[in-house]
């Protein structure tokens, strides 16, 4: 399984939120099968963790990010400021530990 990690800075949470919720590339017919969103408390900056089962599939979806989102000029990305921070990692293991 592979993580599309983005970070960014937005300049309204509500309003990137509506954008992301708008989901313009399809993102489960674009092979997303889970995802997390993470806000860090008192800061305008947004972390989002998209998981896909293939590197390819998320290289092909951060390609159309970049391409067909990012690049509008803000028309479909209105709340971003500057460029996105991103990265695709192999999720190695994922446990989860019961208290």
């Amino acid at each position: 399984m592979y993580s599309l990690q983005i970070e960014h800075q937005v300049r309204d949470f509500s309003m990137w939120r509506q954008a992301f919720d708008s989901d313009p590339l399809d993102r489960a017919g674009s092979g997303v099968r889970s995802f997390r969103i993470y806000r860090p408390v008192g800061d305008d900056y947004v972390m989002i963790e998209l998981d896909f089962e293939t590197q390819e599939a998320a290289v092909m979806f951060l390609a159309r990010l970049e391409e067909e989102v990012w690049s509008s000029g803000g028309a479909a990305a209105p709340a971003l400021v500057g460029t996105p921070e991103t990265r695709i990692v192999e999720i190695v293991e994922n446990t989860t530990v019961a208290w």
